[in-house]
């Protein structure tokens, strides 16, 4: 019998790990904080010690995926990642495929890993091209051309959180700082800092996307008045990639999907106002990702599979 894949899904914050079959079911799986404030080698050990919790007795995965920050990821090392910022040059393939005698390991970019994943799995299931965007701390992207991961010339691909954009105050920012989490809390403390509107807002200490949505769904109008401009620039910057690549889907996951249609709703008005030919568009262009926490975990193993295969 061949042995499984083990699939690891390395974040900022949290860290998975699962066992999957040959046929891609998840058999076990562990999670745990990430602890990334800790020494570097600290982290990686943690890691190893999680993923060893899932691999069954004496076995060698057939192989091992690990999904991973930064835009390089697919070199096996990390590299200016926005979320590990004193992580530069950390070969984490290398040493984790060492703690599984040196099982094939195959490292790539989370956001890379989730379109794949909701390609084969989830919510863009027989759509080609597919995008994918996660929307949270910040603003990522992957995409499907051709049944294929859509990666560029060197792997740098799909980079939708930093397109940039002129706002009102004259500055450029990137669709990342407009439209993502963090976006949502600083327009929100730009816009208390600015007028004297009424707020739920006002009453709290740290005003972030989190508190921002909450707000926005309890009615509160200037977070409401927030998530719409956040949810115009997100449809500006989907308008950008559907003129580039004019897919036949768009899943977005991340955290901000919470916010349903209160950001959904500006998005697909911008993209019906903007898109130079309705064609570009249709009912079911913008879908929610289906696989939830999941969704990286799952990738790492569809990815290991495929580099295994070829």
């Amino acid at each position: 019998m061949t042995a499984g894949i083990l699939a690891i899904d390395f974040g900022g914050t949290r860290t998975r790990v699962g066992w999957y079959s040959n046929v891609l079911e998840l058999i076990t799986r562990e999670e745990s904080l990430s602890h990334t404030e800790e020494p570097i080698n600290a982290v990686i050990d943690r890691i190893i010690q999680l993923a060893q919790k899932v691999v069954p007795d004496c076995e060698v995965p057939s192989a091992i995926g690990i999904c991973a920050p930064g835009p390089q990821a697919y070199t096996g090392y990390i590299r200016y990642a926005h979320t590990l910022p004193t992580w530069d040059n950390i070969p984490l393939a290398q040493r984790i495929s060492a703690a599984f005698s040196n099982a094939p390991t195959f490292m790539e970019n989370d956001a890379n890993l989730a379109a794949l994943a909701e390609y084969q799995f989830g919510a863009a299931q027989g759509a080609d091209p597919a995008l994918y965007l996660t929307v949270s701390t910040g603003i990522g992207g992957g995409a499907i051309i051709g049944g294929q991961l859509f990666t560029g010339w060197r792997g740098l691909a799909i980079e939708p959180g930093h397109i940039k954009f002129p706002a009102k105050d004259g500055k450029i920012y990137s669709l990342e700082a407009l439209a993502s989490g963090t976006g949502i809390g600083r327009l929100a403390w730009e816009k208390l800092a600015a007028s004297n509107t009424p707020s739920s807002l006002r009453q709290i200490d740290t005003v972030d996307g989190k508190a921002v949505g909450e707000a926005a769904m309890q009615g509160d109008a200037l977070a409401l008045e927030v998530i719409t401009e956040a949810g115009r620039w997100l449809g500006l910057g989907l308008v950008a990639m559907v003129h580039l690549f004019n897919p036949q889907v768009i899943v977005i996951g991340g955290s901000v999907v919470n916010l349903g249609e209160l950001i959904f709703a500006p998005a697909r008005q911008t993209l019906a106002e903007l898109l130079i030919d309705p064609l570009f568009n249709h009912e079911n262009l913008l879908k929610v990702a289906a696989l939830g926490d999941d969704v990286c975990l799952t990738g790492a193993a569809i990815h290991a599979q495929k580099m295994l295969a070829s």
